[in-house]
């Protein structure tokens, strides 16, 4: 029969592919309470800009026509330019730049006939060229943002269509505010919709948000309450209610709005109820919602920045560098016109000047500005464009050095800061997060606490020290690679629709979906392959937790018959309920979303028959009828669990097995009919005694049915089911597979119910009435729930021990119950402090009871406040903390979450480098002490300074005493820690003690902030950075780091378990905190050292020639005159010397990458800006004006008293110029290879053939002189080939015996590294042993605060072994 019923779909979906309709449409959810607001509660008027959503094709056409025109549609253009505007537009933006606008005015000037220097053609030739380069690049990039555009506008969606009637295939670009659409299970969401229907009965939809922030686990969206519960599908044409809402905002974790039916009842609109564009539908078959964003008005294009940009220390000394190369243009002008000036002065009627009227004076202004003309190479307009150039060239190999990849994750370094990868190589102080950036974020259930007893977990530790001691990751890759059958759909088993959800859907990823720049042929890929979708936090290492022995046997005594009479007698001296309820707060206070291989059945409710039902067939059409567990497991061990649940036998099999169990396994109240009675645990109701005996009468008709079923209702056959935990943190899954591991299993979710497991009670049904989420101010998250046992309501709550303690209340009547708690919280409080002290992750779990009275009003304010629009935020936390309050503490959990790889060598690395590592973490100050110490950032020789306190004049005199002590001992104690906590640093941030702290904290080897705040974070990094004056690296992986990650130079994301939203907001992503000692002490230091080392070759080149113009109007009455032609002037710097710099910046290497990696201490360098200091720009300005003398008088003298014309005198100053600087280069470089020679020679070459061909042809081309033939004679005369020869010794002599003395004599340490990279492997080690060595004693001799010290196992034994044959160390 089913299978009829499915052909029939399939062929009815062939022939109307459009159709939408299922082949199964589930029946009503069972009748619920209403939450809406009702009319006569207080009504909010929210204030502010908003908007007004209307059903397009609903009952107010007319009304929507007027409100939709300021809406924007749903095409996305991230293109800059048109074809008709991007002439004008890229001109535009390009004048923007200072140097562009000077050379526009040089231009101008050059028409001026009064001060004319060239031809007018001639000057536009730079700027043209740099232009049109910076045009081409801008219309190619704008060119792919344009191809990406049109790939995600013409997606398809389906969308309701008035005419038709029905849901028809739609482009995105023509969806439209207040659209109704249709998605099915793997779709991508086109625009951001509230969500009306789902296929779920409970209105649940699941979507995965990794396109948007990078988080692969599921998150549930529910549909707006009311709508879920009329039993009937949503209709656009009478669809009569309007949607109040917020502005559209880049707030992804913010929505506020209302939905107002016809009868003005108010239901409040949140977060649950949105789903963002580029978020992917998961594990649900349908879903309908209207849409209120669309296009650049969806949170996710307004969250789309791009690229980003900052300003480094290099480029802001580039910027003076240039000013003072516009003073000495000026400089030299003025001397020009003041030269020309008194040389007409001096003249009597000469015979070569027509008298044209002009004083000497104005003809001395008019030569100013010719001057400016003629000299204009002197600002380095070619430098800019070069400098983007290389910076292009430097990401590349970033990006691709393949010790970067990460196979685990399979990624490597993102460059998201395209002009900031010099300062890599100059940073000072790294502010960094601890959990997931130098731990693992993979959190292990370690040991816990409960009612004041210890359960330390032996046997668990036991294991995880196996984790740590081998590498897990294999078998992890192993399990993820095995052929497994899991179906994540929570639709009906009889739909066929959604079977499989690894279907053949494309997944389109961030960067199609928010506008950044890619291929349009990388935007899709297959979703899963046919493989599961893997879960996070769910490794073998998170899950398999060992019971401690003591605990396990507790749990024991949970089938006992006084357990219901415990909790009625709220005898505080009896541990077991303290055991449940800690129990179920770790499985229940959570937002863990449950999924399982099998297919699982919705909870539906119709009215028995009354007529006895004798066949099987009619059984089976009566079940779903029936509150069947929609949770229950439907795969039989050692079966296909998508097989067995296929088969209408297996499942009649199963439901006999949950009604036939032992009156102990609590299996019946989980029939559940209906929301009236308030317990879960009650005496069957008649409908659930019918149905008992029609499935007697059944299983007489049908012997098969029979089964023997265990005293528990089967939990053996419940545990053969593998359940899939999707958490948001992995501090949720760890608790959750925790409780697990004692069987109490979270076994499913709903928006309304959850279902867990109790080990000898089975399923027990729990109302879950609020989820008060975890926020970063509260430090906790609470469940407000119908107890299973008890039918109170609950309170469970977990959080921060800071935020919990404060919290706890003991009762004032009964004295021995306020001993017993009080106990409890002592002994809990020492045990948190040992698991601080052990590095552990501590959180404390409570609980409280509430009378209905209580809970009715509560619940009226809270309502009030989840139906605002403005204040919302604010009234939900009044509510919320009002809550949480008269706890009663029931234990507490240590979690472990182990050192990533490498990270004490990195942080060691770094120290050596003369960086400041600060670590800026949330957790307790013992705990963040245990990861210092792992990490090596606190060594067992240091002193610890610690600095807690409660108000502003303690915290003063604290930081004076601990100024004190670490002045005192200098050279006493190797290095000094300091630790601070989050109430002492907020003091001192808002105190005006910043000094003080920064003056101690610069005394400090490390600095750690323990329980800071994200803005608190930021802001240490903001203090440092600009009351020190340093370059500061922030690094961290989760939304917490931001605001840290965005104030500092540079920002590093971490790739981690916790999404993606540092990494969209970081300048560089790397996968690991390994990573950075390689970024920084290789790829930093070589971006920087080339690209300024680039920068003062431009300034040298530039000053070099535009002196030898200079020097010939001494010769020609500062006339503005030149001795060469306008042709070569203007190329020799955009054409002929161009390349080679190009090449120098991305290609150079000083030293090779494993001595940097060796020898840290070469960083230091970069930090101290060695390379390009203020008087290494004047010696280099010194030694080109030295080099343009040589090039001008040696020619000049040379030729003296011949015949030659002024462009034979020019020619072997040009060729002599040119070979300079192409040598100066060779002598500069570190690193020669082909390409260097290919390139030096290609330009001499180039050189060469442009003179001879100019010379050759060119008769008019330099008007009014005429260069022909001149060229040609010098090539063929010897003269002109000993003169170039001697000119280019004289001039690049001094600067080789200066680099070669200098380095022979006090070589720098750059230098000797270079030289250790020659020699052969052996010499090379012993070389640099015997350096670190050196290092090593003379920081021991060193008195005060700690130096940077690296020190490993084989230096300290070479350094011994020195010693002891009294060698010395140089």
């Amino acid at each position: 029969m089913e299978s009829l019923r499915w052909v029939q779909h399939r062929c009815r979906r062939l022939l109307f592919p459009e159709s939408g309709l299922s082949w199964y449409s589930p029946a009503d959810s069972p009748p619920q309470k209403n939450r809406t607001t009702s009319g006569d509660s207080p009504a909010y008027k929210p204030a502010g800009k908003r908007r007004m959503v209307i059903a397009r094709h609903g009952p107010y056409q007319d009304e929507y026509c007027s409100i939709s025109k300021g809406y924007q549609g749903n095409r996305i253009r991230t293109t800059k330019y048109t074809i008709l505007s991007f002439i004008p537009m890229n001109l535009f933006e390009q004048f923007h730049r200072i140097a562009n606008l000077y050379f526009l005015f040089l231009v101008l000037l050059n028409w001026v006939p009064v001060v004319e220097a060239f031809q007018k053609e001639i000057t536009m030739i730079p700027l043209v060229v740099v232009l049109g380069i910076i045009a081409f690049k801008d219309a190619l990039e704008d060119f792919r943002r344009y191809r990406f555009d049109k790939v995600i506008n013409n997606n398809i969606t389906k969308v309701y269509c008035g005419k038709q009637r029905r849901y028809v295939d739609k482009c995105w670009k023509d969806v439209c505010v207040g659209d109704f659409v249709q998605l099915a299970c793997n779709e991508i969401i086109p625009a951001d919709m509230v969500l009306l229907q789902s296929s779920d009965p409970d209105g649940v939809c699941h979507i995965e948000t990794a396109n948007l922030d990078g988080e692969t686990n599921l998150k549930q969206r529910q549909v707006v309450r009311g709508l879920a519960k009329q039993g009937s599908d949503v209709i656009p044409e009478n669809f009569d209610s309007r949607i109040e809402c917020e502005s559209p905002n880049n707030d992804l974790n913010r929505f506020r709005g209302v939905l107002e039916n016809p009868n003005k009842l108010r239901v409040g609109l949140c977060n649950d109820n949105l789903l963002l564009r580029s978020c992917t539908v998961r594990n649900t078959e349908t879903i309908i919602g209207i849409v209120v964003y669309a296009g650049h008005e969806t949170k996710a294009m307004k969250n789309n920045s791009g690229p980003r940009y900052k300003r480094s220390k290099l480029e802001r000394r580039l910027n003076t560098d240039v000013l003072w190369s516009v003073v000495l243009l000026l400089v030299m002008c003025l001397t020009a016109a003041i030269g020309h000036g008194l040389w007409l002065s001096s003249l009597k009627n000469p015979a070569f000047i027509i008298p044209d009227g002009i004083s000497p004076v104005l003809a001395g202004f008019y030569l100013f500005w010719t001057m400016i003309i003629v000299l204009q190479v002197l600002i380095p307009i070619s430098l800019y464009v070069s400098i983007e150039i290389v910076k292009l060239g430097q990401i590349y190999f970033i990006q691709n050095d393949v010790d970067f990849h990460s196979g685990r994750l399979a990624s490597g370094v993102q460059c998201r800061a395209l002009n900031i990868t010099e300062d890599l190589g100059q940073i000072q102080y790294v502010f960094s997060d601890k959990t997931g950036t130098l731990t693992e974020n993979k959190m292990v259930f370690c040991r816990c606490s409960i009612a004041g007893v210890d359960y330390p977990h032996e046997d668990n530790a036991r294991r995880l020290e196996l984790y740590r001691d081998q590498d897990c990751d294999d078998d992890d890759d192993d399990d993820a690679g095995r052929p497994t059958t899991k179906v994540k759909s929570r639709s009906s088993l009889r739909s066929l629709s959604c079977r499989s959800l690894n279907c053949n859907h494309s997944s389109v990823s961030l960067h199609t979906l928010t506008g950044c720049e890619m291929e349009p042929d990388l935007q899709t890929e297959p979703l899963d392959g046919g493989a599961p979708r893997q879960t996070a936090f769910s490794s073998h290492m998170e899950k398999d937790v060992i019971p401690d022995p003591q605990l396990l046997h507790k749990l024991a005594q949970l089938p006992s018959p006084s357990l219901p009479l415990l909790y009625s007698t709220g005898d505080s001296s009896q541990e077991i309920p303290y055991i449940v309820d800690f129990f179920l707060a770790m499985a229940l206070c959570n937002t863990v979303v449950v999924s399982s291989p099998g297919l699982l059945l919705p909870n539906l409710t119709l009215e028995v028959p009354r007529n006895p039902i004798r066949s099987l067939e009619d059984l089976k059409l009566l079940f779903p009828r029936f509150g069947v567990p929609r949770f229950a497991a439907l795969s039989s061990p050692g079966g296909n669990g998508l097989q067995e649940a296929e088969s209408p036998s297996n499942f009649t099999q199963r439901l006999l097995f949950r009604m036939k169990g032992s009156a102990s396994s609590f299996a019946l109240p989980k029939v559940d009919v209906g929301e009236g009675e308030d317990s879960p645990v009650r005496a069957p109701s008649p409908a659930q005694v019918e149905l008992g005996a029609l499935v007697s009468e059944a299983a007489e008709a049908e012997p098969w049915l029979e089964v023997e079923s265990g005293g528990d209702g089967g939990p053996d056959q419940d545990e053969a089911e593998e359940l899939m935990y999707e958490a948001e943190s992995p501090d949720e899954a760890a608790l959750v597979h925790a409780a697990r591991a004692y069987r109490c299993t979270l076994r499913a979710r709903t928006s309304e119910k959850l279902v867990v497991d109790l080990p000898g009670l089975g399923h027990l049904t729990v109302p879950l009435l609020h989820v008060l989420p975890f926020d970063s101010l509260r430090k906790r998250m609470s469940v407000v729930v119908r107890h299973p046992l008890t039918s109170q309501v609950v309170v469970y709550t977990k959080g921060a021990d800071s935020a919990i303690m404060d919290l706890i209340t003991t009762p004032k009547d009964d004295r021995q119950a306020a001993d017993r708690l009080r106990h409890i919280r002592e002994r809990t409080q020492l045990h948190l402090d040992d698991y601080a002290r052990q590095g552990l992750r501590t959180l404390c779990i409570a609980t409280k009871v509430l009378e209905e009275e209580d809970y009715a009003m509560w619940l009226k304010r809270h309502s009030y406040a989840e139906t605002s629009i403005e204040n919302r935020e604010e009234l939900l936390q009044a509510s919320t903390s009002e809550l949480e309050t008269d706890l009663t503490l029931l234990g507490a959990t240590g979690i472990v979450d182990q050192l990533q790889e490498q990270v004490p060598e990195t942080i060691e690395a770094l120290q050596a480098a003369g960086i400041r590592v600060w670590v800026l973490t949330g957790d307790k100050q013992e705990t963040a002490i245990s990861i210092a110490c792992s990490c090596k950032l606190l060594r067992a020789t240091d002193k610890l300074l610690t600095a807690n306190c409660a108000n502003k004049e303690a915290c003063e005199v604290l930081l004076a005493d601990l100024l004190k002590t670490v002045e005192d001992g200098r050279g006493a104690i190797s290095g000094f820690t300091l630790v601070i906590d989050g109430w002492t640093l907020e003091l001192v941030l808002r105190g005006g003690l910043e000094d003080s702290f920064l003056k101690l904290a610069g005394c400090c080897r490390a600095v750690i902030c323990c329980r800071s705040t994200p803005l608190q974070k930021s802001q240490v990094v903001q203090l440092v950075r600009d009351k020190l004056g340093v370059v500061t690296l922030a690094v961290g992986d989760g939304a917490n780091d931001v605001s840290m990650i965005q104030m500092a130079d540079v920002g590093i994301g971490i790739s981690g378990q916790e999404g993606m939203q540092a990494v969209m907001s970081s300048d560089f992503a790397i996968s690991r905190f390994k990573h950075l000692r390689k970024l920084l002490l290789v790829h930093g230091h070589w971006c920087y050292t080339r690209l300024a080392n680039m920068i003062l070759y431009f300034f040298y080149k530039n000053v070099a020639y535009v002196n030898l113009l200079f020097w010939y109007q001494f010769f020609c009455g500062f006339s503005g005159s030149t001795m060469t032609n306008y042709w070569v002037l203007i190329l020799f710097n955009l054409l002929f010397t161009s390349a080679p710099p190009l090449l120098y910046g991305i290609l150079d290497k000083d030293v090779s990458a494993d001595t940097l990696l060796q020898l840290p201490v070469l960083y230091q360098a970069g930090q101290d800006s060695l390379t390009y200091l203020p008087s290494t720009f004047w010696y280099t300005i010194l030694d080109a004006l030295y080099q343009s003398l040589a090039c001008f008088f040696v020619p000049y003298f040379a030729y003296a008293d011949s015949d030659i014309s002024v462009f034979s005198l020019g020619t072997p100053i040009n060729t002599s110029a040119l070979l300079i600087i192409l040598l100066h280069q060779v002598i500069e470089s570190r690193t020669l290879t082909w390409m260097h020679g290919a390139v030096l020679l290609g330009s001499a070459f180039l050189y060469f053939v442009f003179i001879l061909v100019f010379s050759s042809t060119c008769v008019t081309c330099n008007s009014p002189s005429n260069p022909l033939g001149i060229g040609v004679r010098h090539v063929s005369d010897p003269l002109f080939y000993c003169v170039c020869l001697l000119t280019t010794v004289l001039a690049l002599l001094p600067r080789i015996l200066y680099r070669s003395i200098s380095n022979s004599i006090c070589p720098p340490d750059l230098v000797k590294a270079a030289q250790m990279d020659r020699l052969n492997p052996d010499e090379r080690k012993r070389s640099i042993q015997l350096w670190r060595a050196s290092q090593l004693a003379a920081l021991e001799s060193q008195s005060g605060g700690g130096g940077p010290l690296l020190i490993n196992a084989e230096d300290e034994a070479y350094r011994q072994g020195v010693g002891a044959t009294g060698s010395a160390v140089s």
